[in-house]
């Protein structure tokens, strides 16, 4: 027969389970007694003094209890007037219980009907079919094709068809595979070629101000073949020529942009995130520093620059805050003009090649616009140049360039490459005298183009030849599939060039300015080099 334990024999566990009890059961008494205090519940005899005293009130601990909106919220049944346990308080209970489940239930429901995301509204802007980045591009496929020979080869204009053909046969300099080609430390922001005809020398500018030199011509085919006749008699070639690259530190942070002057061919001008601007003299060697903020801790990165055609002394600049600066080189930084045009950064600018008064930006804003820089409105800081017209895309506008027919290109994050074509008379235009409708301002070629270049691939950009020898204007653009486009002016595409050991997207794409050479760098500082 088993033993019964008396009190003193209870486990530490039965101890304090017969506490919480005794606990709970004042509490309880406290509740009813609070009711028949109010009003609210039957009377009672009254306690005596010992049971009082055990039915204290003990301090609860408050927790915090994250509130959901869609959920339903507690209420004091007390202070409703309805008596614990009753009948009433029951029926509350349920309810409330049935309002969460179905609350629960609204939540993990799936759409059935189908969602329309080329109508959908985001951020509050209502997206349509023109504004669609999903119908023509997914996914990057590197090595996938979407121009060939056989686009080539049904070409039904004899013209169009001769000049496809052209631009089609470039080839990859020979000299070494793009993957050894490795002309700065780091990603590749810009690129620019020297405007000479005999030999290709390209410049390139990393995220870090390394500005990289490659002259193919002291490593041309020829020398590689060369090097193959003087090989061991074991025919052991590995030990190639390496491609003549040469590297200078000349800024502190991205070098963003290049010009080559069109008043001396050996005076480079560099743009760079650091707010400076600098010239480099090809023949003296020297970087000099040609504008920057008075103060050496201002950050004010620069995005664009370029000095007129006509005027040797008038140097214009474009920065990520959204400002345009006119500055005179015969005179110190300090007294550059600085205009606020635009509330977000402006990432590229152009000025017109036969009528450089005329600017056109592109901006983080998602719109083109264009300004006569012969006129200055306003005072103060709203001072600015006159503002003909603009147009607005569905997405940023990554750059902006005119060329020589006064074309502007842009390359926008809706995934299109839109041309602009100015009227005819634009020429005859007065100071200030004429506005551009919406209609002129509209794009007179839309090309679909994947710009979905992500974190880690250099924004991509349409860069025109300035001067086409056979007079037809073409532009190039990097692809995210890991080739460079060539379109015309009628956005017709004349080749897509590619070619073995290209390991990365060739984003920043330019072409030589007269002769039909193209060069594009990678984020990982390589270069590929058609000629």
């Amino acid at each position: 027969m088993a033993v019964k334990k008396g009190v003193g024999q209870l486990s530490e566990y039965e101890q304090q389970r017969q506490e919480k009890i005794a606990k709970n059961q004042a509490l309880l008494q406290q509740l009813q007694l609070d009711a028949q205090q109010t009003g609210l519940g039957p009377k009672s005899k009254p306690k005596s003094s010992s049971s009082t005293s055990s039915g204290q009130k003990r301090k609860r601990q408050l927790t915090k209890v994250k509130e959901e909106d869609n959920a339903p919220r507690r209420t004091s049944s007390r202070l409703k007037g309805i008596v614990a346990d009753s009948e009433v308080a029951r029926q509350k209970e349920e309810k409330e219980a049935e309002v969460f489940q179905e609350a629960q239930r609204a939540k993990r429901q799936r759409f059935s009907e189908d969602i329309n995301l080329v109508d959908a509204v985001v951020n509050g802007r209502t997206w349509n079919k023109s504004g669609n980045w999903l119908t023509a591009f997914g996914p990057a496929n590197p090595g996938e094709r979407t121009f060939d020979a056989q686009d080539v080869k049904e070409t039904s204009d004899k013209e169009l068809r001769e000049i496809r053909q052209r631009m089609s046969s470039l080839q990859l300099w020979e000299g070494a595979e793009p993957n050894r080609i490795k002309i700065t430390p780091e990603r590749i922001y810009s690129l620019g070629l020297h405007p000479t005809r005999d030999k290709a020398l390209v410049f390139a500018g990393d995220k870090l101000g390394n500005l990289g030199l490659f002259d193919s011509s002291q490593t041309s085919p020829e020398q590689v073949k060369q090097e193959a006749d003087d090989a061991d008699e074991d025919g052991d070639v590995d030990d190639e020529i390496e491609p003549a690259i040469t590297t200078f530190k000349i800024h502190t942070r991205t070098i963003s942009a290049f010009q080559f002057s069109p008043h001396d061919q050996n005076a480079l001008l560099t743009a760079s995130y650091d707010s400076s601007i600098r010239k480099l003299d090809l023949e003296k060697g020297q970087a000099i520093e040609i504008y920057a903020p008075e103060d050496k801790g201002a950050d004010d990165p620069i995005s664009g620059v370029e000095i007129s055609r006509q005027d040797p002394n008038r140097l214009h600049f474009t920065t990520l805050n959204g400002a345009f600066g006119l500055h005179d080189l015969r005179t110190p930084s300090t007294e550059a003009e600085i205009f606020q045009l635009c509330e977000k950064k402006i990432g590229g600018f152009s000025l017109h090649p036969a009528q450089p008064h005329l600017l056109a930006t592109a901006s983080l804003d998602r719109t083109l616009k264009i300004w006569d820089l012969r006129k200055i409105t306003g005072k103060g800081e709203a001072r600015s140049p006159f503002l003909m017209g603009e147009h607005e895309s569905k997405l940023s506008v990554s750059h902006a360039a005119f060329n020589s027919a006064g074309q502007i290109a842009t390359a926008s994050y809706d995934d299109t490459i839109k041309i602009h074509t100015l009227p005819p008379d634009a020429a005859t235009w007065k100071p200030g005298g004429h506005e551009l409708s919406e209609a002129a301002m509209a794009p007179t070629t839309i090309i679909p183009h994947n710009n979905q270049t992500g974190r880690w691939v250099t924004i991509l950009r349409a860069q025109w030849q300035l001067q086409p020898a056979d007079g037809i204007q073409r532009f190039v653009i990097g692809n995210m599939n890991r080739f460079v486009d060539i379109y015309t002016s009628r956005g017709e595409q004349l080749a897509q060039l590619g070619g073995e050991g290209i390991t990365a997207v060739p984003a920043v794409a330019m072409f030589h300015q007269s002769r039909d050479w193209v060069a594009a760098g990678t984020a990982s500082g390589k270069l590929c080099l058609w000629m």
